[in-house]
């Protein structure tokens, strides 16, 4: 049974760079705040009208196509992972497959948010693994610009976001101990409104004093969507950081060690890690539990903010085209976020 690697890697941020002091405009904050919490010092926000997530995608995917040494009507399978697509339904891999002219292929659409690109990654692995497909297209983007709450109400989530798209394509090989060793995924729901956007969704209102039973038909549309909800800032995310933060701090270190461990390697042969850049506080301290080198750590989340989906492969893409990838290299991949979900990828580049 064949590994799968990663024949070609592309990302694409929105040229517009938003600073810490540029959000004093809009909320009650400034750079020492946002620095000291989360480590961002700038994001990138996509053209309101111009860019949408499926835009920046199919920029990142044509950049990784590229270089994988094929075209778009090579692909024959997609995987995308967002929770910011372009329209409610349908998904976004349908989209980039008519942006870029490809051939009636699968495009399958993965909501596992932070985690979402690692999750898209072992699907796709076991497809290549299987014989089922060649090239697969696997994409991760999003748009947070549009949908947060640019107040002093809305600061603690907002200030962390930004904008952009990463995008592989997998392919096959031969060689051996080369591609993607193992993936490793995680889930516990105990907590999924911890972070979350609620609105609008199917829930009915759950949490509010009146039943559904109480509402008649008419009346049940509003509560999909209300100018209420609009009233009371409920159409934005929510995210409690603190109880986000003391379990990423458990579950990053030991799906990393996870798959250390199943293919037989330690940290000290651990070349680079590529965690998902949610804060740059919770990367440094998995840095220190694993007592791992600045050299085998990359963030980039200084300059982009939390890119949740798009993160990990935009850091990725990042490092090896700075040249801290190279051939042979053990690197390891790793996410938490919504869900809680969370997990990992080993390859050997």
């Amino acid at each position: 049974m064949p590994l799968s690697k990663i024949a070609g890697i592309g990302m694409y941020v929105p040229e517009k760079v938003v600073t810490n002091n540029d959000l004093k405009k809009w909320m009650d904050t400034d750079d020492n705040w946002i620095q000291e919490r989360t480590g961002i010092q700038e994001r990138r926000f996509a053209k309101r009208t111009e860019e949408t997530t499926t835009t920046m995608a199919v920029e990142a995917a044509k950049i990784a196509i590229e270089r994988a040494g094929i075209t778009a009507q090579d692909i024959d399978f997609i995987v995308f992972a967002t929770l910011s697509p372009d329209y409610y339904f349908p998904g976004c891999g349908v989209l980039v497959q008519r942006a870029m002219n490809m051939k009636e292929v699968g495009a399958l659409d993965i909501r596992n948010q932070c985690s979402g690109f690692l999750y898209a990654i072992s699907v796709a692995d076991q497809f290549i693994k299987t014989g089922m497909y060649k090239n697969i297209l696997v994409i991760g983007a999003e748009k947070h610009s549009m949908g947060l709450d640019f107040s002093t109400r809305g600061r603690n989530v907002s200030v962390i976001f930004g904008d952009g798209a990463g995008a592989v394509v997998l392919q096959p090989t031969e060689k051996n101990n080369q591609g993607i060793l193992s993936t490793h995924l995680h889930s516990d729901g105990a907590s999924a409104e911890i972070l979350a956007q609620y609105n609008p969704g199917s829930h009915a209102n759950h949490w509010v004093e009146t039943p559904v039973a109480d509402f008649d038909e008419a009346e049940i549309g509003e509560m999909f969507m209300s100018h209420q909800m609009i009233d009371n800032a409920q159409l934005f995310p929510f995210m409690d950081g603190p109880t986000v933060f003391k379990k990423a701090i458990v579950k990053f270190p030991e799906v990393i060690v996870e798959a250390l461990t199943k293919n037989g390697y330690t940290t000290e042969d651990l070349n680079i890690l590529i965690p998902h850049q949610a804060n740059l506080r919770i990367s440094q301290f998995v840095q220190q539990k694993l007592k791992l080198r600045d050299d085998q750590v990359y963030n980039n989340i200084m300059r982009y903010g939390n890119t949740t989906a798009a993160s990990v492969p935009i850091a990725l893409c990042e490092a090896w085209q700075n040249g801290k990838i190279k051939e042979g290299d053990l690197v390891c991949l790793a996410a938490f976020g919504s869900g809680f979900t969370w997990a990992s990828a080993l390859l050997k580049w």
